[in-house]
């Protein structure tokens, strides 16, 4: 988790930084979007289909500045969910949720204790979260996570759940994704965000499937928040026969466009689409359409050479875990026919897994962990490759 945090840390500082050097040619806003397929092999056997619309910024999220500092300066509250994600958590169907997420205090150690601390803590936020979202969510119930499967297997454990993390779940009615999505979104983002396009308008043709579901989260990260309005497709028990990958046919769309929000400077790294395969057997990546981009290793990661070219990163490439990155370049826009691969190995086989997964603890897959960390680590990596 220490890792997680530090990587998110940096986000912050280096939006901050990139206003100096290198600033001539290329930038980083504080707005991304993020497409992410995630197919699952190895525990739930689903796919998940999703965009992310993220900023450090409360002027391109706006909540409140006197609620997003309160928030932060808490201490121990680590995220708040929005969603109307089926089970939010345990115990609950049906209905959308707010959940307040809050660090457990080693000294509380029985379960009266526990929630009792996490209720006092969550209805300090609960009233303000309601106005802010225009919600009626009343408490439902106090939720210790006990482990935390696929955070482990995506790497991001402990950022929304995990082992030491104790959630006050609030409810209300089950909304409708569609106008959901639409209300928050306008509530949240500025006009010129919802206007230019780009992943935006992808998300907002998702949210009319049947199996679409939304979630805005706030991460607290020091001295700023991570802001993330997120709109997923679930595909259920289809992962373990895909061994042709067609990222925008998950997402049904034929073209991913960026947005003209970014066309005022170059802002090579604010869109990225990411594909994140878990199987249980080794497998890998073959067949690629589109281009891939040449990368040098820096600090064990793979660094593109040129960031000014598009194509896929792939890192890594084999293995019981698969990332591929894509980054646009230059260009405005790609073709569903330039993002297919395939993959190969025993892994694909479809296979009967038998796992203690639990639907409850979907709500870790929110946050785009990577995909967030990448533009940073590749725009560093690219200042050291042209010092």
């Amino acid at each position: 988790m220490q890792k997680i945090l530090i990587l998110f840390g940096m986000i912050c500082m280096l939006i901050v930084a990139t206003n100096y050097a290198y600033s001539q040619e290329i930038h980083l806003a504080t707005f991304q979007e993020v497409a992410q397929i995630v197919i699952d092999k190895s525990i739930s056997q689903n796919v998940t289909a999703s965009i992310a619309l993220q900023s450090s910024s409360i002027q391109e999220m706006r909540i409140s500045p006197e609620l997003e500092q309160k928030i932060r300066e808490n201490g121990r509250i680590t995220a708040i969910v929005l969603t109307n994600q089926n089970q939010c958590i345990l115990g609950v169907a049906d209905e959308s949720c707010i959940i307040i997420n809050v660090a457990r205090d080693m000294e509380d150690t029985d379960f009266l204790t526990i929630q009792n601390s996490t209720k006092k803590i969550s209805e300090a936020f609960i009233d303000e979260l309601n106005t802010a979202f225009d919600t009626n969510a009343e408490f439902h119930s106090t939720f210790i996570q006990g482990n935390d499967l696929m955070g482990k297997a995506l790497e991001s454990s402990g950022i929304v759940s995990g082992r030491g993390t104790v959630s006050a779940v609030y409810t209300m009615p089950m909304e409708d994704t569609g106008s959901m999505y639409e209300k928050i979104s306008a509530i949240l983002l500025p006009s010129q965000i919802r206007e230019s396009g780009g992943f935006y308008d992808v998300a907002k043709n998702l949210s009319t499937h049947e199996k679409a579901k939304m979630t805005f989260s706030i991460i607290p990260l020091g001295n700023k928040s991570l802001l993330q309005l997120k709109l997923s497709v679930d595909y259920p028990n289809t992962a373990l026969s895909i061994t042709e990958v067609n990222p925008l046919e998950l997402l049904k769309t034929n073209e991913l466009k960026r947005s003209e929000y970014f066309s005022g400077k170059f802002y090579p790294l604010n869109s990225i689409l990411q594909v994140v395969v878990l199987s249980p057997e080794s497998i890998n990546v073959s067949n690629i359409r589109g281009n891939t981009i040449e990368t040098q290793i820096i600090d064990n990661e793979k660094m593109p050479k040129e960031i000014t070219k598009e194509g896929w990163i792939f890192d890594p490439d084999q293995g019981k875990r698969i990332e591929g990155k894509y980054i646009f370049g230059e260009r405005k826009s790609i073709n569903k026919n330039e993002l297919i691969f395939s993959l190969e190995g025993n892994g694909i086989v479809p296979k009967k897994i038998e796992t203690d997964f639990n639907e409850s603890i979907v709500i870790v897959i929110i946050i785009s962990v990577v995909a967030i960390s990448a533009a940073v680590y590749y725009l560093k990596g690219y200042k050291k490759l042209n010092k």
